[in-house]
C-alpha cells in the first residue's frame, strides 16, 4: 500500500527530505477525496491551507471582466496550489476545481511554515516553482496579446507538453487532455474557434490523436514556431 511517505518521496518540493522529515511532514496531511468539477478553493477567500495533488486533476482560473472563465493552469499528481496565501497571508488568487475525481493532502499553515523554517531547501524548491509559474503566465500573456487563434491555440498546446508531456524521437505525447472547452479558455478562444484551429493542425500532420491522447510531431519545430 502506497503510504503518504511514500509518496511525498516522489514529490519534487519535498525530495530533499529525510525519512525522518517525510515521516514527521506524513503525519501532518489529511487526505481529502473531491468529486469531479468540485470548487476545492474560491478565488478571494481567505487561506489556511497547502494542497498537494494526490491523485487527479484540478484547473486553476479566473473570471475575466466579462464573465468568462480563463484557465490559467492545469495542476496533476505531485503538484501543489494554495502556498500563496500560507505565504502572504491574503486572499486566494484563483479558483481551483477538479476535473476529474480527486484526491487531495492538506496542509495547515503552522505546518507548512515550520517546514520551511526548519528546512531551507524546501523555502528554494517552492521559489523554483513559483518562478516557473511566473513564467508560465508570461507565455500566456504573451499568447493572447501578440497571437491569432492558431498562435493561440498551439500555446495552449505548448503548455499542456511542457505540463504533462511526454516526448519521444521528436514526437510529444499529451495524456488525458482537457475538454475542448477547457482547452479554448486556456486558449483564450471559443470552443468553435479551437475545434477548427484543432482541425486545421489535424489536416496539415502538424498534430494527430491516438487513444485519446495527441501527439505533436516535430514538437522542437513547433515550439519554436508559437513559444
Amino acid at each position: 500500500m502506497d503510504t503518504p511517505q511514500h509518496y511525498l518521496e516522489r514529490v519534487p518540493l519535498f525530495s530533499e527530505l529525510s525519512d525522518k522529515e517525510l515521516t514527521e511532514l506524513a503525519n501532518c496531511l489529511e487526505e481529502q477525496k473531491y468529486k469531479k468539477d468540485t470548487v476545492v478553493v474560491y478565488e478571494t477567500e481567505e487561506g489556511s491551507t497547502l494542497f498537494i495533488i494526490k491523485k487527479g486533476n484540478v484547473k486553476i482560473s479566473r473570471m475575466s471582466d466579462k464573465g468568462k472563465e480563463v484557465i490559467l493552469a492545469i495542476l496533476t499528481e505531485g503538484d501543489f496550489f494554495g502556498e500563496m496565501s500560507l505565504l502572504d497571508g491574503l486572499a486566494r488568487s484563483a479558483n481551483v476545481t477538479t476535473t476529474c475525481e480527486t484526491d487531495l493532502y492538506l496542509l495547515r499553515r503552522e505546518d507548512f511554515l515550520s517546514l520551511i523554517g526548519s528546512n531551507p531547501s524546501i523555502a528554494i524548491g517552492l521559489l523554483k516553482e513559483l518562478a516557473l509559474r511566473i513564467r508560465k503566465s508570461d507565455t500566456q500573456i504573451k499568447s493572447l496579446s501578440l497571437y491569432d487563434a492558431s498562435g493561440r491555440v498551439a500555446s495552449a498546446l505548448i503548455q499542456l507538453a511542457e505540463e504533462r508531456g511526454t516526448i519521444r524521437e521528436g514526437i510529444v505525447k499529451i495524456k488525458n487532455m482537457p475538454s475542448q472547452k477547457d482547452l479554448a479558455n486556456i486558449a483564450g478562444t471559443s470552443r468553435e474557434t479551437t475545434s477548427r484551429v484543432i482541425k486545421s493542425f489535424i489536416a496539415d500532420g502538424i498534430i494527430s490523436k491516438a487513444n485519446g491522447n495527441f501527439l505533436i510531431h516535430n514538437y522542437e519545430s513547433f515550439r519554436q514556431k508559437y513559444g
